[in-house]
């Protein structure tokens, strides 16, 4: 193996469009058409330009093994129902995420353009990825967009003992047309702590905080060698949530994920996850221009509030991870050496070259 070149601040920096070919020709060999793995590879490094990279390049890796094992399928065969002029239901086929939210997203600001808002169901995919991306991608055409995930259960659910609900996420992106401004981007889980989180605590030993995680059993613990699983955001708060979001996709869809994980069918066990996309036209509701004078007006008086003494400013949700992604579209993103090493090892395997690096 090459020597691993590294940064003064122990890392990789890799041109952002570099990563992405490398990446697609990674997830190409691993199975996947040209087309999906350039999908796929977008997706990665939309997250890992964002600053988000544990959803970032460190996945290729674990979407290399998915398709390895059939549990994604690299050939899935993708059907797109339609029930009403403003709805549509994608089965995925078990295809990767990436793929099919894509294409649920366009789907959505289609249909939104002619009906003026748009849900479009997501059912038995696997591993969506972030899915800021797909909101964003709504949001890039002018139009706002929502979504919502529900997983396998690895998350605990207030009273109850052991893993009961997922850490399922929302996103909801706002355009900011005609705007300087950065779209808002809402992107959060329903998890106190990320499961990454947890992993990283546990490698390092570093405690964790109080209420984030419980060991097996169900109680709460500090310990990263006890913790097994996330405890919800703000308890019945964020269990309610992720509750709720089994209902809004996997149940919407006719692919229940919570009641099937919790029976004694072994098959419920089997890895997949559900999702809802959703597209609202602001033209239909009183106009595109209006809105957005609204947004702007409604971003920069947030901006303007005083900040807090102990403040570095006032921030919207999204404003700073695209100011993270414009740095490193310029400087390159930096990548950690273990997963740099875990690449390198799979472009050998593969037949695949490295980037160029920075510096």
């Amino acid at each position: 193996m090459p020597d691993t070149p590294t940064t003064k601040q122990g890392k990789i920096l890799v041109p952002a469009e570099d990563l992405r070919t490398f990446a697609a020709a990674l997830l190409e060999k691993g199975g996947l058409d040209t087309e999906h793995a350039r999908t796929t590879a977008d997706v990665f490094v939309w997250a890992a330009l964002r600053g988000v990279d544990s959803h970032g390049i460190a996945r290729v890796p674990a979407y290399l093994d998915l398709l390895d094992k059939g549990v994604a399928k690299a050939a899935a065969e993708i059907k797109v129902e339609s029930g009403a002029p403003a709805t549509a239901l994608l089965d995925a086929d078990h295809a990767p995420g990436p793929v099919v939210l894509t294409a649920a997203a366009d789907e959505a600001v289609a249909r939104a353009r002619s009906s003026g808002v748009a849900a479009v169901g997501v059912r038995r995919t696997v591993h969506t990825g972030a899915i800021g991306y797909y909101v964003s991608r709504i949001a890039d055409q002018g139009l706002v967009g929502i979504g919502f995930v529900a997983g396998m259960p690895n998350m605990g659910y207030t009273g109850v003992k052991g893993p009961a609900v997922a850490t399922s996420p929302l996103a909801i992106a706002v355009p900011a047309t005609g705007s300087s401004r950065a779209p808002l981007l809402l992107d959060m889980a329903t998890a106190t702590i990320a499961l990454g989180r947890i992993r990283q605590a546990k490698a390092s030993g570093t405690p964790l905080p109080e209420g984030a995680a419980a060991a097996a059993d169900g109680t709460p613990t500090t310990d990263p060698d006890k913790a097994v699983m996330p405890l919800p955001l703000g308890g019945p708060k964020g269990s309610g949530m992720s509750l709720a979001f089994e209902l809004l996709t996997s149940v919407l869809v006719g692919a229940p994920i919570l009641a099937s994980f919790h029976s004694d069918d072994p098959s419920g066990r089997r890895h997949r996850q559900n999702a809802l996309l959703i597209a609202l036209d602001p033209a239909a509701f009183g106009g595109a221009d209006s809105f957005a004078a609204a947004v702007e007006s409604t971003l920069g008086t947030v901006k303007g509030l005083p900040p807090a003494d102990d403040a570095v400013g006032v921030f919207y949700p999204g404003e700073r991870s695209a100011a993270v992604a414009a740095d490193r579209e310029k400087q390159g993103i930096p990548v950690t050496p273990k997963v740099w090493r875990d690449l390198t090892d799979r472009a050998a395997k593969l037949g695949v070259g490295l980037p160029e690096t920075v510096g």
